[in-house]
């Protein structure tokens, strides 16, 4: 039992939960005292000593039954010892019309077998669910191994059996009641493969050890990544940013001078008999101006929330911003940033926005800029687009794109899909590329940074 709370203790860490040794020590001792009998005693026990914070009740009260709930398979009927010889033989004629696959399937729910724990763990691995470490990802996982399970095609296969056992001539009224059972048996299996999936990622959550993941992390896809990790990478960008303000400072500092100013190399050289012993250059702003375009639809939310924080944690080292976002239609964000952490200003700027997959509309947007924002762009400004050119097969007006074009110094555009994605689907990122000056594939924190640091360097 103490390595089985010892778990549960380190399941609460890593979803986020502050718990310090001595917490872990006042648990201890409130169990010894109390005892492990008593379930409810024993959940408040821990829940006392465990949750300072009201927020982390809910946390508390998912993973504990995960760890000291029931650990049992749900119930199960075996229909084959009730069937009479008729119905058994008819059940199995019915049968032979379906492939091995569902046939197995059938048999075992007609059993009322559950899935044994080496073909959970095998179904498992196959979805992903050895790498799972949130529980929010509990009931994808689950449908996911169902679905590998071809959930689907049994229980349509369990209507047209029904079908078929009442043309053969078994009593409507048991058809129904077989069916139910049928039913009944498969929901119990959705019910373990649950189980199962929540318990295998509470046991992840275990085992993981934030400060030993931090590598892979940095180099985890952005559409991989749980609002855990989103964390962690909200407090790595403010880290990065201070290596790269470190960087980028010491490159302008180096950069500092600019052309042979004649001059005034003339004028300070005079007391040497216009020997010129003391060079001067024209001093100029090595700062430069960003107008940022993100796309926060839920695909990109990540790339561009994690790319607005690095801008405005290096505001010291440009000139000016303006940063907007979009989805369907161009939202000028900067005044929500100033001041303020990019993740609170995005996360309202969503509530204001509809967010999906598939409402994206560049090209509505970039009819907003121009109409409303082209004063933001000038020689000077580079112009830097954050998402994957994907337009839900809008017109991606080619021509407006163009117009900010010209306007603007250069144009970066920061995408996580590569060269081979682009023009699929909805993709209108070959015709976009055409007009940029760089096209970076960023598709994850660790090239973002590299991203960002290039895009500061203006030797």
């Amino acid at each position: 039992m103490e390595e089985r709370i010892v778990k549960f203790i380190s399941a609460l860490r890593s979803a986020g939960l502050r718990v310090s040794l001595a917490e872990t020590e006042d648990a201890f001792r409130a169990i010894e005292q109390m005892g492990v009998q008593e379930k409810v005693i024993f959940r408040t026990s821990l829940r006392s000593t465990l949750v300072k914070e009201e927020k982390n009740l809910s946390v508390f009260d998912e993973l504990f039954p995960l760890f000291f709930g029931e650990s049992g398979n749900p119930p199960m009927m075996n229909l084959s010892e009730d069937l009479t010889p008729e119905e058994a033989q008819m059940l199995a004629q019915a049968l032979q019309q379906y492939n091995e696959r569902l046939r197995e399937m059938l048999n075992r729910l007609i059993k009322g077998e559950p899935l044994t724990q080496e073909e959970l763990e095998r179904i498992g691995r196959l979805v992903g669910l050895n790498h799972a470490d949130d529980l929010r990802y509990r009931e994808w996982m689950a449908e996911r191994m169902k679905k590998a399970l071809h959930f689907k095609d049994v229980r349509e296969a369990l209507k047209e059996m029904a079908e078929l056992l009442a043309q053969m001539g078994m009593d409507k009224q048991r058809v129904e009641q077989l069916r139910k059972l049928l039913q009944a048996n498969q929901d119990a299996l959705s019910d373990q493969i649950r189980q199962f999936s929540g318990q295998h990622i509470a046991e992840n959550l275990s085992r993981y050890n934030p400060e030993n993941d931090l590598d892979s992390l940095l180099k985890r896809p952005f559409n991989a990544l749980s609002e855990r990790d989103m964390d962690r990478l909200r407090r790595e960008v403010r880290r990065l940013a201070a290596v790269l303000r470190t960087w980028v400072s010491l490159r302008q500092k180096k950069a500092k001078s600019g052309q042979l100013d004649a001059k005034a190399t003339l004028r300070a050289n005079l007391k040497h008999g216009n020997v010129p012993i003391q060079i001067k250059h024209r001093q100029h702003s090595l700062k430069p101006k960003l107008a940022v375009l993100c796309d926060v639809s839920t695909s990109m939310r990540s790339c561009s929330e994690l790319m607005l924080g690095f801008i405005y944690a290096l505001q010291d080292l440009i000139h000016k911003t303006h940063a907007f976002a979009f989805i369907d239609h161009l939202e000028y964000i900067s005044p929500s940033l100033s001041g303020r952490e990019a993740r609170t200003a995005v996360s309202e700027v969503l509530a204001q926005m509809p967010a999906g997959y598939y409402n994206t509309n560049m090209g509505h947007s970039l009819l907003n800029f121009t109409q409303n924002f082209m004063d933001t762009v000038d020689r000077r400004t580079t112009l830097i687009i954050v998402g994957d050119g994907r337009n839900n097969y809008n017109d991606p007006r080619l021509d407006l794109f163009r117009a900010i074009v010209r306007r603007s110094h250069r144009v970066i555009w920061i995408n996580p899909e590569g060269p081979a994605l682009w023009g699929t689907g909805d993709s209108d990122m070959r015709e976009y590329a055409s007009e940029c000056d760089i096209i970076l594939k960023v598709n994850n924190l660790s090239e973002l940074a590299a991203a960002v640091d290039r895009l500061l360097d203006h030797r």
